[in-house]
């Protein structure tokens, strides 16, 4: 079966990380190689996993991910070899883009020259400012590591890096949105994406992996999980903030993805999509996973060494995998009137039950329900503005004149 457009994160240093963060779910995925010593990826491997992607990908931009753990591990060299074998086998007249998330915490003026001298978009894990990061963002010594954040931060802009942020929403930061949105935006992150932290607890320090949709096992969600209301809060807050001041200065990833909604455009975020399974994950060894949430041995496709990644991609497994998102949404999803929104967010956080008991229901929905029907009124005015060839930020001489987001039809109830 020929795949779906697809994309691949890479994970070149598996799940090793300089940090030892408490929520992370990725440093536990050592234990499917327990025989791995260093995780590094081989240059056979590299080397096959850049080729099949540039052969895998039919547009003008192929779009390379790198995580982790922590990519930096590696060191600069390694990403030297990562940019000449993109030369090698780009063809002629594509172009290939990197993006590249770490804790930024080892970055130097070395790395500073390489990320900007090769046009590289760096994503940034931060939480917040430092008494909210480091409440959960520690060292392996259990030292607080927002001070060598700010460094790295501080790195980038000094070589002019294109960087964004990603901060993990869990349950210390979310009660102060404005606080978390002004610190980002004061140090000068104009894109910011925020997650939200929900892992279920399965024995000790452990955790469960995702539910099914036949699973009728329980587990409860780890202390640092965010509360469902308090993230429904937390988007509110932030929202109001941007759309009254903000718009076409900061880019918030979920608004930008609910506008494109509105304008009846498919879901550029995978969560908010009919279905998924195109987003993909390369460990260290070629091991391919259908997920960055689901790298459990159920769930992996093979080994591109063995098998092209085109095929990995396009199996019936995983096409079954994607297609289970929509398949499985339960009634009070598919009456929702948000639904088309939400489309039932991430399976992997599908493990409550329905007001009729029906399970499957996604633990995140009381949030999605309070976000997308209090941003509605406004996401109807700045799609109202875009298809009259008009910027979005024109609602904000609006809200500043008092007139709302009136004059783009009746909004749903809160």
């Amino acid at each position: 079966m020929a795949p779906r457009a697809f994309h691949v994160m890479a994970k070149p240093a598996g799940p090793e990380c300089n940090l030892a963060c408490r929520y992370c779910f990725y440093l536990e995925k050592a234990g499917l190689y327990p025989a791995a010593g260093r995780f590094r990826m081989s240059d056979a491997v590299l080397e096959r996993f850049v080729r099949d992607y540039i052969e895998s990908q039919d547009t003008p931009e192929i779009q390379f991910a790198w995580q982790g753990g922590e990519p930096t591990l590696l060191g600069v060299d390694f990403f030297r070899r990562v940019v000449e074998l993109q030369r090698r086998f780009c063809p002629p007249g594509r172009k290939v883009a990197n993006a590249f998330q770490t804790n930024g915490t080892l970055l130097d003026d070395e790395w500073g020259q390489f990320l900007k001298e090769h046009g590289f978009l760096v994503g940034i894990s931060v939480d917040g400012p430092a008494d909210m990061h480091d409440h959960w963002r520690v060292d392996r010594g259990g030292h607080p590591t927002h001070g060598k954040v700010m460094h790295g931060i501080a790195v980038l802009k000094r070589h002019g890096v294109e960087f964004n942020t990603l901060t993990v929403v869990h349950g210390h930061n979310a009660k102060r949105p404005r606080e978390v949105y002004d610190f980002l935006r004061r140090h000068g992150s104009g894109f910011m994406q925020f997650i939200p932290l929900v892992e279920r607890a399965s024995g000790g320090e452990g955790l469960a992996p995702p539910p099914t949709l036949d699973s009728s096992a329980k587990a409860p969600v780890t202390r640092w999980s965010v509360d469902p209301g308090d993230y429904g809060e937390f988007l509110c807050a932030i929202f109001d903030e941007w759309v009254r001041r903000d718009v076409g200065k900061v880019f918030v990833q979920l608004f930008d993805v609910a506008l494109g909604v509105w304008m009846n455009l498919p879901a550029s975020l995978c969560v908010f999509g009919e279905t998924c399974g195109a987003a993909l994950v390369v460990e260290h060894n070629g091991d391919v996973y259908a997920c960055d949430h689901y790298v459990y041995p159920d769930w992996k496709l093979g080994n591109l060494l063995a098998t092209p990644l085109t095929a990995l991609a396009g199996s019936t497994r995983q096409i079954a995998f994607g297609d289970a998102k929509r398949d499985g949404l339960p009634g009070q999803c598919r009456s929702c009137d948000v639904g088309f929104a939400c489309r039932g967010e991430c399976p992997k956080h599908r493990f409550t039950r329905s007001e009729s008991g029906e399970p499957g229901l996604n633990y995140l929905c009381p949030a999605y329900r309070r976000f997308f029907r209090h941003a509605d009124p406004y996401m109807k005015r700045m799609a109202d503005w875009l298809k009259q060839g008009q910027p979005a930020a024109r609602i904000m001489d609006d809200l500043a004149r008092g007139r709302g987001a009136r004059g783009s039809g009746p909004a749903v109830r809160e």
